[in-house]
Order: structure tokens, then sequence, then C-alpha cells
């Protein structure tokens, strides 16, 4: 792999906790001012009400999209053969889903507000909260730092320099902390839930600054950009799903409603 310098890249990936303070999440979710904490069991049924309506949405998107625009995005991570998706696991086919669902064509209206004009969810409404949790969801690169004192895990966003309460049921109970990985979160309450999958970024396949050489060579632009700017540019997680297609990372992932002797993630 030809690698950028290691300049910017040692300054992308290094914490600066001494520059930035970590924001702050409140330990007790949907909890109006005044009101008692919500405890374990009320903040894990709420995710499991969000989630399930968070997979039916996500579902519900992916009809609305046209099938040459998959195979598009299958093609340009390199999952086809031709006009044909070929996959190593079932898991791989959610990268190109991912970016279907979050990234629109050029010239086209965003699949996500044509979802929104399609399915008018009523005002405060769980499927509301959920639909406006997806059109602001971030995809960044994410390191587990220790676990929440209530439930879940407290990840670090190591694009942004911030700490995000996760709540993941099967990732809680499988994912130590120091493991890395790059996702995209959505934010329904003041926990946050995965987006349908994550990449683990292993270092047998390929560790961090590996990967980061990778997507930035195969996009130079991004080099001239960091935090923010450079996790919301679409070609940074194309690069990332480029490079776990290329790495067989997803064959590491497991979701929890299929049986498998390692868990990563709810699906």
């Amino acid at each position: 792999m030809v690698g950028s310098s290691p300049g910017p890249l040692r300054r992308l990936l290094t914490p600066v906790t001494a520059r930035l303070r970590a924001r702050q999440f409140p330990l007790s979710p949907a909890s109006s001012p005044g009101s008692p904490p919500m405890s374990r069991t009320d903040i894990l049924t709420r995710y499991r009400r969000l989630r399930q309506i968070s997979k039916q949405q996500h579902e519900a998107v992916l009809d609305i999209i046209a099938p040459d625009v998959l195979l598009d995005w299958a093609r340009r991570l390199g999952l086809t053969v031709g006009k044909t998706v070929v996959l190593e696991n079932d898991t791989e086919l959610t990268l190109p889903e991912d970016l279907a669902i979050y990234l629109p064509r050029l010239g086209h209206s965003h699949p996500l507000e044509r979802y929104a004009r399609l399915a008018p969810f009523a005002p405060g409404s769980d499927e509301a909260i959920v639909l406006a949790a997806m059109r602001q969801a971030r995809f960044s690169l994410w390191r587990i730092e220790r676990r929440h004192p209530i439930t879940g895990l407290i990840l670090r966003d190591l694009l942004r320099d911030e700490e995000t309460w996760l709540v993941d049921e099967a990732m809680a109970k499988n994912a130590p902390p120091g493991v890395a990985m790059a996702a995209r979160l959505l934010q329904p309450e003041s926990f946050a839930m995965t987006a349908r999958i994550i990449v683990p970024v292993l270092p047998d396949l390929m560790p961090l600054p590996d990967l980061m050489d990778e997507v930035l060579t195969r996009a130079p632009a991004l080099k001239r950009l960091q935090g923010d700017g450079l996790a919301r540019d679409p070609r940074f997680a194309i690069g990332i799903y480029r490079a776990a297609v290329a790495t067989g990372a997803m064959e590491r992932v497991r979701f929890k409603h299929k049986r498998a002797s390692f868990l990563w993630t709810d699906a």
C-alpha cells in the first residue's frame, strides 16, 4: 500500500483531549427535568422500541430505491461481476445498502427525503423521531472507551474527538474497550444506535493507520479535510467500505438474530 505522509495521519488519529473537552451526555435519556432517572430496564425497553422502528424504516427506504442504484453502489465497492452482485458473506450486502440509503445520487433527491414525503408520520411520534435521527446520522471512525454506568458503551469519535453513548446489547456483551470500528450512528434519544451496520477495524487485516492510508491514497482530495469535514464527505465512507470488502472484514461481523459464537451488533 502506498501511504500518505505520516504527519497529518498521526495528528488525525492522536487524541486531542487536551484541546477539546469531550461531550457529556445525560445519564437519563428521555427524562424531563425534575423527573426520576430512567432505569436500565426503561432504557433498554425504549431502545428496543426505537431499534425495531429503525429496522422497519431502513427496509422501507430500500423498497423505494431502484435495483440499478444498489447495483451501482455494489459495483463501486468491488462487489460485482458484470451485472451480478457477488458476496463473500451476507453482511457485505449491507455496505451498498447503507450507501444507497444515506447518499443521494448526483442530480437526484435524497432517498430519505423521498421516504419522508411518502410516509408523513405524526409529529412527535416514535416513527418521526427515528426518521429525523436517520436524516441526521453521523458516519465516523469510533473506538470503544468504556462501559456506560447504566447500560451500553461510551464511544470516542476519532475524527471529531467527541464521546457518544451507544446502546447496542450484543456489542456491549462482546466488544471490549479499545476496539475500533467505522459506523454510521443515529441518535433518537440521549443515546445513539447503529444504523444497521458496523465495519470492524481489525489489526490483523488492516490496522487503523493503514486503513486511513488506503482511503486517502484512493481519494487524495480527502487529505485536505479533517474532523467533521472528513467524516461527512461521502468519499470517506465509500473508501472505508471498499477497504472492508478488499480485506474481508465483514466476515467478522455477526448479527444478534443469527446463530454465531461471536456477536458484534444488534441487527
